[in-house]
């Protein structure tokens, strides 16, 4: 460790491919162009703070693909959830959705995500980066925010809280865990990636409703980033064709271009956009949205305002009594 580096801290000693620090985002900006951006998986960023013990705001690192080298400064207490994720301390294998304790002087070797696109990291007590807007989030089209408004690279130090260092400082891997596939899927439809056949996602149709748009299948574009995910398949058109007004856009709004590929906003979505709005993806299946490589295949499913609400409830009860679970869990260790 050089005199710069916090006694706290995560070193990079490769990035993987995409590795960015994440919360639950930029609230209360978005009149001003400025994104959410935020966890793609809010699911998945929730339920390792809280196995770690954070809470629910606080920063993990979203890691898309394939996943980063990190060196423990100190003992910490961490957390995998999301994407299932090949994971090693020291050449000793990890599971996910679990508390574990990582020693002092400890390598994490993280290797491609098996099951989905997006696995989440925390460690007690969160990644430690300045907030910027209230968030502590990286907005890569802004350039701002998280570790330098950018991905990790490899030699990027990154400060963890103090005061939250691990009581005991060697491996602990306990005996209970999180059902992941409850969690990947926290409202029931079919499966996180839809790898095994189409996935669900429960849509609120839109004005420009185009024709086709539920009973076609669509595949996910290589293309697909953080902003937002392409969609392949029949070319749709709006029976409208005026050209319209730049509107509000937000995360879960289904886009429809001039080429008739639907694209589905994620975290890093735009506020403003032109193009016709031909649906919106229910808050509870964003996580699912997010979860989806390239290649992979959805079915929309039209859902009433009140069943989108119904299922937002459902999720946040869920979450609840797996907090308190998780806190009971950890009393009686």
């Amino acid at each position: 460790m050089t005199s710069a580096e916090p006694a706290a801290c995560v070193k990079v000693l490769s990035p993987g491919l995409l590795t960015t620090v994440q919360d639950e985002g930029r609230v209360g900006l978005r009149h001003l162009g400025v994104a959410v951006s935020g966890a793609a998986d809010a699911w998945s960023h929730a339920l390792a703070n809280l196995l770690v013990g954070n809470a629910r705001q606080q920063a993990t690192l979203e890691i898309t693909l394939t996943g980063p080298t990190l060196h423990f400064s100190r003992a910490s207490r961490i957390a995998l959830c999301g994407a299932r994720i090949d994971a090693s301390l020291d050449g000793q294998p990890l599971p996910g959705y679990r508390p574990i304790t990582v020693p002092a002087g400890s390598t994490l070797q993280l290797g491609p995500c098996r099951d989905g696109a997006r696995s989440y990291l925390a460690v007690a007590g969160g990644v430690d980066v300045p907030e910027v807007l209230g968030s502590r989030s990286t907005d890569l089209r802004g350039g701002f925010g998280g570790y330098n408004g950018r991905a990790l690279k490899a030699g990027d130090v990154l400060p963890l809280h103090a005061d939250a260092a691990a009581p005991h400082d060697a491996l602990r891997i306990p005996a209970w865990w999180i059902d992941g596939n409850a969690a990947a899927s926290p409202t029931g439809p079919t499966g996180p990636t839809g790898n095994d056949g189409p996935l669900t996602i429960r849509l609120l149709p839109g004005t420009d409703v185009a024709d086709g748009l539920f009973d076609a299948i669509w595949q996910v574009d290589n293309r697909s980033n953080r902003q937002g995910l392409r969609l392949q398949g029949p070319q749709l058109q709006v029976c409208d064709q005026r050209e319209r007004v730049s509107e509000p856009v937000s995360a879960g709004v289904l886009q429809l271009p001039a080429e008739g590929q639907p694209i589905a906003l994620l975290a890093d979505a735009q506020t403003h956009g032109g193009y016709p709005r031909i649906g919106h993806v229910i808050r509870a299946d964003l996580p699912l949205l997010a979860q989806l490589r390239p290649g992979a295949t959805l079915q929309f499913r039209a859902c009433s305002a009140e069943q989108a609400r119904q299922a937002a409830n459902e999720q946040r009860h869920r979450l609840y009594r797996i907090g308190q679970a998780i806190a009971a869990r950890t009393l009686s260790a």
